[in-house]
């Protein structure tokens, strides 16, 4: 039952922005504004590009999943104190407000223009003998590990500017994902970059910055993308960015200093490595400390959010994959049966009240 009619507007759909709509639908008067008509589970979707039916399930129609509440598909251009404007001309009105745009990733509008893109992928990937992956960070290991065991005759070399592997964790996880890479024949180049400038649609032959030639029928670039956060400096809360452009926050994942304002995920200055699981566990910090705020709880109801230590399990194809946990580095096939085979797909679906098995 909705208390009082409060409004909540939610700005994002993707891992965070989706459970807090989800989860208020029934509280409050919730509204999402997200430029894409779905919520894309992204540490699925490089397995879609070597496996397009598989983003069936990974990518769900926003309408699916919220059946009480509002969608606008429209980017936010600019905030005040009581109203969010969009670039198609919405003002929407809010009591609460929570900002979960995570980073600048321009994706088509429609599930059906998404799912032809992976299509698109999967067709390149398959008519190239020779493929080039630019980054080794989570993107560009997960991409090679999925395209060395499902495509293992294709020519793979990945490039990646830093002096190590997945450079997000410790040493070990990056030693281990580089003998794991070379055991299936990738040729990795560390500490040498791509000028993708220099670079004309068409061409086969890449310069490295070392001044190395390397032939590929294509390439893909995993390398990170900008904070979609760009746009905040010009609204009520340009003073509340850090100099990275990420949105200080309280430990109750409020806006530093604003008692109605939130902001989850990516996007924020929590000092740990930005995944996904973790922005859905602020996701679930911000929707118990909404539910207490919009029934009138006293503050001292309200969770905290601590940040996590570094835990990560990266994919290596199928059946493998690296995980650093606290005390503990380990590969092979169990950190692979808790991640690589459904990605948790199933058990994200489940949590957004779907079926886990189909679409």
């Amino acid at each position: 039952m909705e208390k009082d009619g409060k409004r909540v507007v939610i700005l994002g759909g993707g891992v965070a922005g989706s459970v807090v709509a989800k989860s208020l639908q029934f509280h409050a008067h919730v509204t999402l504004v997200d430029p894409k008509e779905y919520f894309e589970i992204t540490w699925a979707s490089l397995r879609c590009m070597v496996e397009p039916s598989f983003a069936e399930r990974s990518l769900i129609n926003h309408r699916d999943y919220l059946t009480n509440g509002d969608i606008i598909t429209s980017n936010a251009v600019n905030v005040t104190e009581t109203e969010v404007l969009t670039a198609d001309g919405h003002r929407i009105g809010y009591d609460y407000l929570v900002i979960a745009t995570g980073h600048a990733d321009p994706l088509p509008k429609s599930r059906r223009e998404r799912l032809n893109q992976f299509k698109e992928d999967n067709r390149e990937i398959k008519s190239a003998q020779s493929i080039l992956i630019i980054g080794g960070g989570p993107t560009g290991v997960e991409l090679a590990g999925e395209i060395a065991v499902d495509f293992p005759d294709k020519k793979l070399t990945l490039v990646h500017k830093g002096a190590r592997l997945l450079e997000f964790v410790g040493a070990k996880a990056g030693d281990k994902t580089l003998n794991w890479l070379k055991s299936k024949n990738v040729v990795v180049k560390l500490e040498q970059s791509v000028d993708m400038n220099a670079f004309t649609d068409g061409q086969k032959i890449y310069q490295t910055s070392n001044g190395e030639t390397i032939e590929a029928d294509c390439h893909f670039l995993c390398i990170g993308k900008p904070l979609a956060s760009a746009w905040l400096k010009e609204t009520v809360l340009k003073n509340d960015l850090d100099g990275q452009g990420r949105i200080k926050v309280d430990e109750r994942l409020r806006v530093k200093g604003r008692n109605n304002i939130f902001a989850i995920g990516d996007i924020t200055d929590i000092p740990e490595i930005k995944q996904g699981f973790l922005a859905q566990q602020q996701a679930e910090v911000v929707v118990k400390n909404l539910k207490v705020t919009i029934e009138g709880g006293r503050e001292c109801r309200m969770e905290t959010y601590k940040p996590h230590s570094a835990i990560a399990i990266v994919s290596l194809g199928r059946k493998d994959a690296v995980a650093q946990l606290p005390f503990l580095t380990i590969s092979g096939r169990i950190p692979g049966f808790i991640k690589s085979g459904d990605l948790f797909v199933g058990k994200t679906r489940k949590q957004m009240g779907l079926n886990p098995v189909q679409a």
